[in-house]
């Protein structure tokens, strides 16, 4: 692994979470967790850009710095951590939003759905959810799930890989939303129209004054992809995905090698 001297050291540090700075096992190691507060300690603005929903941010408020915030919902949602509300958000119209779930339904009858608002979660009654569901789940069909905006539309099937049904989604989905996948099994995710980690990452950044190539960020999957070619500097774990390897300007070791961390020691002397 090689890096690049001009960005020596950055201004802005953005990553992904989950298959990026968190290892397979769901943790973060005292390693990454020293290399981050050490790149705030000299200076440089630190921002975690994830699918993740809101609540899922809590545990890590310790590493989300002075700002206070992290980018959710694969960037519908600038989020407050410490406050715990959010910001700024961008979410799918529901008129929108539920013509894109009977259009795929249409197609892919076999699929589920759920929703992530900034406040909550639902799912429709059949849904596989992979994770503990919060106490106060709405369990309802996709009509009353979409009924409020929503920050994302979870589309999964039960068998596909997230890739062959990104394939089939987005030509029906067309413009009307972003549709990606953040490498979940047998899930895609759906955002607002030209909504993505990218698209809320400037925005944070122009706040700051801060410029694309003054930032480097850290990436896994194909939601990561618009973020990783926003950013002066793009970082592809070596565990990600094909496209996201392809397109990186440099493949640095895996998540659970502290991939993030040993660069992040490199270009700040840590």
């Amino acid at each position: 692994m090689r890096i690049p001297e001009a960005v020596r050291p950055p201004r802005l540090v953005a990553t992904d979470l989950d298959g990026t700075l968190v290892h397979s096992d769901h943790s973060i190691s005292p390693r990454t967790k020293a290399a981050v507060l050490a790149v705030q300690e000299a200076g440089a603005q630190f921002v975690m850009v994830t699918a993740r929903p809101p609540r899922w941010l809590h545990d890590l408020a310790d590493l989300v710095g002075a700002h206070g915030v992290a980018i959710v919902a694969n960037g519908a949602i600038l989020y407050d951590v410490v406050q715990r509300k959010a910001i700024r958000s961008s979410l799918i119209d529901p008129q929108v939003a539920l013509d894109v779930a009977l259009a795929i339904r249409a197609e892919i009858p076999e699929v589920e759905f759920a929703i992530e608002r900034p406040d909550r979660y639902g799912q429709e009654p059949r849904y596989l959810n992979r994770w503990p569901t919060p106490d106060d789940t709405l369990v309802a069909e996709v009509e009353e799930l979409l009924s409020e905006p929503a920050a994302k539309l979870l589309v999964r099937h039960p068998s596909w890989h997230s890739d062959d049904l990104l394939a089939r989604i987005t030509p029906v989905a067309g413009s009307r939303v972003t549709a990606s996948h953040s490498g979940g099994h047998s899930l895609v995710e759906i955002s607002a129209g030209g909504v993505s980690k990218a698209a809320m990452l400037a925005d944070f950044a122009a706040d700051l004054g801060i410029k694309a190539d003054e930032a480097i960020a850290f990436g896994d999957s194909l939601n990561d992809l618009p973020m990783l070619a926003w950013a002066g500097t793009s970082y592809g774990m070596a565990n990600g995905h094909a496209e996201v390897l392809a397109m990186a300007d440099v493949v640095c070791p895996a998540n659970d090698e502290d991939g993030v961390a040993t660069v992040l020691e490199e270009l700040f002397e840590l």
